[in-house]
């Protein structure tokens, strides 16, 4: 590691892809990840890679399947109604089994919505972002560090189990500036990927890239097998932060930006004699269920905070099997709750036990 150096989030996040061996870079612009695409093509050239801004959302997704079916490290990155237009093209890389980094710097919606931060995208991300049965392997970064290193694992995790993944940012976290290190920089060449398209000289069988299977008996099996894989990564993927939750009473489930904000409403509780915690998924897909799970034994009362109107919420339900209660308090629209608000809803969560 070097020296630390202040980065916005978005140019920290691209420099990191490059550093994380990424050469091929192709999007669009869309506030608020737009510093994304523009550091890529001011640096790409200077490391013999190729920045491509490309005619709409839909043609640049489908420039990183071709990329990334060639074996080499590709990416892209949008905002929220991009994410949308790209959707068909991630179903195709997923339908093809290839790895790929996507990145959604979220904003307020639905439809244009505005360009304030927001984390209404989670459904998206892990329940449906494309066409069919798949799954992403999506990480929710919440410092700037994070961010930087997130890039390494996702394009790590999405190569070992070829899967696409998505690194799901906000318009707080892309804009602000922290001081990060960076990892020592990989060479381009990456592990033989002996499934790429990347020429054979007759020293192998060709390899086909594709996602459409006409029988149905033949398709069943491809998606049964990548499902195989799936739990292959619920069981050793899962990945969160546990903040102060050993004895709590109460504990604050809360991912990316808003668990930044739920951090300090927790030290707030503690200081008035609450016993709070905080749980933070780090990776969105798979849910860190185990983590969730193992605190229900002993926490009355688990509070979601959010940047929605309730999404995350939904699983933690599942995790808690009604064994718990679970609340939720969310600000949307582009409004960031802040730590006074979350301290005031877990002091509501905490009276009602006392009566």
């Amino acid at each position: 590691m070097g020296e630390k150096v202040l980065m916005k989030g978005n140019e920290a996040l691209a420099e990191a892809a490059i550093q994380a061996g990424c050469r091929h870079y192709f999007g669009y612009p869309i506030t608020p990840q737009t510093e994304i695409a523009a550091y890529m093509s001011k640096r790409m050239p200077k490391v013999g890679g190729c920045f491509l801004q490309a005619e709409s959302e839909v043609a640049a997704i489908n420039m990183v399947l071709g990329a990334s079916s060639a074996g080499v490290r590709a990416m892209t990155s949008s905002s929220s109604p991009g994410i949308s237009l790209k959707s068909e093209g991630v179903s195709y890389i997923a339908g093809s089994d290839l790895p790929a980094l996507i990145i959604n710097v979220q904003r307020g919606g639905p439809g244009l919505g505005g360009i304030q931060p927001s984390q209404s995208d989670y459904w998206q991300a892990t329940k449906a972002l494309g066409h069919g049965d798949f799954q992403l392997f999506v990480l929710a970064p919440s410092t700037i560090q994070e961010m930087v290193d997130f890039v390494s694992l996702g394009y790590e995790v999405g190569e070992k189990y070829r899967i696409p993944t998505m690194i799901l940012s906000d318009g707080m976290l892309g804009q602000m500036m922290e001081p990060v290190e960076f990892p020592e920089a990989k060479e381009t060449a990456q592990a033989e990927k002996t499934w790429a398209t990347n020429g054979h000289k007759n020293k192998r069988k060709k390899n086909i890239i594709n996602s459409l299977y006409i029988e149905p008996q033949v398709l069943e099996d491809l998606v049964k097998e990548r499902f195989e894989r799936y739990e292959k990564i619920k069981a050793t993927e899962q990945r969160a932060e546990e903040y102060l939750v050993d004895d709590a009473d109460i504990v604050v489930v809360a991912f990316g930006a808003s668990a930044r904000v739920s951090r300090n409403a927790v030290n707030m509780a503690r200081e008035a004699g609450i016993k709070a915690g905080l749980i933070r998924p780090i990776t969105l897909w798979p849910f860190p269920e185990n983590t969730i799970k193992k605190a229900v034994s002993h926490t009355k009362d688990f509070l979601c905070v959010e940047m929605n109107m309730g999404q995350m919420v939904d699983d933690v339900r599942l995790c808690v099997e009604g064994k718990s209660e679970v609340s939720f308090f969310g600000r949307t629209g582009g409004m960031i709750p802040t730590p006074e608000e979350v301290f005031n809803e877990i002091k509501k969560l905490s009276e009602k036990e006392a009566k």
